[in-house]
């Protein structure tokens, strides 16, 4: 197969009810198949946002009961596109959840599933306090999964803040890395762009970042500009902030290029962890 194509990443204003959201990514996906795309990504909590812990353990079946797996499965299969749904909130057990991503092939079969590893547990300087853990249960394995034109390394949201993991997901080969996400708009305005060239450019890899935009249940603002990266850290497509999605064609050759300019990759070095502060001369 051709080792160029069109990837897709969709913007969403996610829902506080699973059923609008299906509709929602459904009507969304179709349009960017329709601008050509065979990769097809969705963002972090596609299937439901829903800020009040209690009310989203509520809302949140185990997957094997969660109507976004077939829904999207028969899209996939209906479609005959790779589709990335960023993730869809599951139930772990009785009182967390698990943050999943679902890559589907064009056949409809579930190829990987990745739940999100990092936790964003913060003290805030304001006495604000926010424990992710205590209602999702956090992944344990790094995922890479194999499509027809490269290795896709799999990441959620606060993952892109670890760059270790985006390396390993390289050095274990992949081409690709994805960051679905849903930031909040300060750290969005902040960091999004820097993160996500960071990750490119370090990895040499391409890098698809669908994201949540927008005003949501409760208030929640997320900060949306779903992006398309170039190994060398090249915006190809920003979505801004409104619902909708982007496209852009992805050459693969352009990994192998950007990677002999840079051989970062090859050159690690074990480094014997600091024991402490040196103290100055004075002392």
């Amino acid at each position: 197969m051709s080792k160029v194509f069109k990837a897709a990443c969709v913007q969403m204003n996610s829902a506080a009810e699973v059923a609008p959201n299906l509709e929602s990514a459904a009507t969304l996906i179709r349009a960017a198949v329709g601008a050509g795309a065979r990769l097809v990504m969705t963002p972090e909590n596609t299937t439901l946002i829903e800020p009040n812990r209690a009310r989203q353990l509520t809302k949140t079946p185990r997957e094997e009961a969660h109507p976004g797996v077939p829904h999207f499965a028969a899209l996939a299969r209906e479609l005959g596109i790779w589709l990335l749904i960023g993730s869809m909130p599951v139930r772990a057990d009785e009182r967390r959840i698990a943050n999943r991503s679902f890559l589907f092939d064009p056949q409809g079969g579930i190829v990987a599933r990745y739940d999100k590893i990092h936790m964003f547990d913060v003290d805030l300087p304001n006495g604000e306090t926010y424990r992710e853990s205590n209602g999702v249960k956090p992944g344990e394995q790094a995922v890479v999964a194999q499509t027809p034109w490269g290795a896709l390394g799999l990441t959620i949201c606060y993952d892109v803040r670890f760059a270790y993991l985006h390396r390993a997901l390289a050095q274990a080969g992949a081409t690709m890395l994805t960051v679905p996400a849903a930031f909040t708009v300060p750290t969005g305005q902040a960091h999004w762009h820097v993160l996500l060239r960071a990750r490119a450019i370090e990895t040499g890899c391409f890098v698809f970042a669908p994201a949540q935009t927008g005003e949501h249940a409760e208030g929640r603002r997320t900060y949306g500009h779903s992006l398309i990266v170039s190994p060398w850290g090249e915006v190809l497509a920003d979505a801004g902030e409104a619902p909708g999605y982007i496209v852009a064609d992805i050459d693969l050759e352009q990994v192998a290029k950007a990677r002999a300019m840079v051989p970062a990759l090859r050159h690690d070095r074990e480094v014997e962890r600091p024991h402490g502060l040196m103290r100055a001369a004075s002392e």
